[in-house]
């Protein structure tokens, strides 16, 4: 599968860029960089995890998040270092009131920082971007994806790096000093200087308005009734109706990050994934779903099941020789058999 990635290949560690590269240096080199990170990470210390932030797809979960980026933002924007200082605070006491709100948030979302947020600084750094360009380039990268569709996997692209960023005028080096299981919240807060109140609700309720929270608030209410109906669509079309049941067993995929659907303890909803598997090549446009522990997928009931090509509505099933698709003891589901 093409993509953005590091990947093992004939016996090497490899990093893996799509084409055609974009032809701003600054967001090439950014992209590079961040890829070649991710090659090297595991002898730095650092691990892939890739855990699910399922909480990041409810509306308590997304208003927290954007609250953070956007006093993150106004923190780039600061012209002193009190300024800094205060919108920082502000910024970690949103996050800290998430995870007071989604018991574990605290661990899933920082496995995820130290995987893309810590790779994503690096490239930051090494871009060449002046600071103003940087300042510029935050405040787009903030305000473009506030609209992404979802932030379970792409949040740590935004947030780290800021943090990062602002840390390095104060502590240069600092990323060289870190290990690969440090908290990275409790490290930016002791770093900054930063204490939260004990009372995170009354912290958080008195600066909201500060940083467009009512305008956000208000967005995400009504972005909760339209994801509710879509969760329930899925729901129905890959849980409850009859579908086909497919085993990941040395699975290697190609996603786009931006438009996931969290199903809660039944999974991860992919609007658009291609897999390779022991049993072949599967290409999905209209919703998969993988469970929480990676080792099945569902994909809605076949129209058109000729030989070795099996065909559903959005998607595309090429089986190897050897496996073939079979009804369940039930008669209800499709799942994969070895011949």
């Amino acid at each position: 599968n093409i993509s953005n990635t590091s990947v093992q290949w004939s016996g090497q560690n490899w990093a893996m860029v799509m084409l055609p590269l974009s032809q701003n240096k600054n967001t090439r080199i950014n992209l590079l960089t961040h890829e070649l990170f991710h090659r090297a990470q595991r002898s730095l210390g650092f691990f892939a995890y890739n855990p699910n932030n399922t909480h990041l797809d409810k509306k308590d979960g997304r208003i927290y998040l954007r609250l953070e980026l956007e006093a993150l933002k106004k923190a780039v924007k600061a012209s002193s270092e009190n300024e800094v200082k205060e919108n920082i605070s502000d910024a970690l006491a949103f996050r800290a009131f998430r995870y007071s709100q989604y018991p574990g948030a605290d661990s899933t979302e920082n496995l995820m920082e130290l995987n893309e947020g810590i790779c994503e600084f690096t490239g930051l750094m090494m871009s060449g971007r002046s600071k103003g360009q940087m300042k510029e380039y935050f405040i787009k990268r903030i305000d473009y994806f506030i609209s992404s569709p979802s932030y379970l996997r792409s949040f740590a692209y935004e947030t780290t790096p800021v943090y990062g960023y602002l840390l390095s005028a104060i502590k240069k080096d600092w990323n060289k000093k870190i290990k690969g299981k440090i908290n990275l919240s409790n490290y930016f807060k002791k770093e900054f200087g930063i204490s939260l109140p004990a009372d995170l609700k009354k912290q958080v309720n008195t600066v909201t308005n500060k940083y467009r929270g009512d305008i956000i608030i208000k967005e995400e209410i009504s972005r909760d009734i339209k994801n509710k109906k879509q969760i329930a669509e899925y729901q129905n079309k890959l849980i409850d109706s009859p579908h086909v049941e497919l085993p990941l067993l040395n699975m290697n995929m190609s996603f786009d990050y931006t438009k996931m659907v969290s199903l809660d303890n039944q999974g991860t909803v992919y609007p658009q994934i291609r897999i390779t598997d022991n049993w072949g090549i599967l290409e999905v446009e209209q919703g998969a779903l993988i469970s929480p522990n990676w080792n099945r997928m569902n994909i809605s009931f076949p129209v058109n099941m000729e030989g070795n090509t099996i065909t559903g509505e959005g998607w595309k099933l090429e089986l190897k020789e050897g496996y073939l698709l079979e009804k369940d003891e039930q008669g209800k589901n499709y799942i994969l058999k070895k011949k």
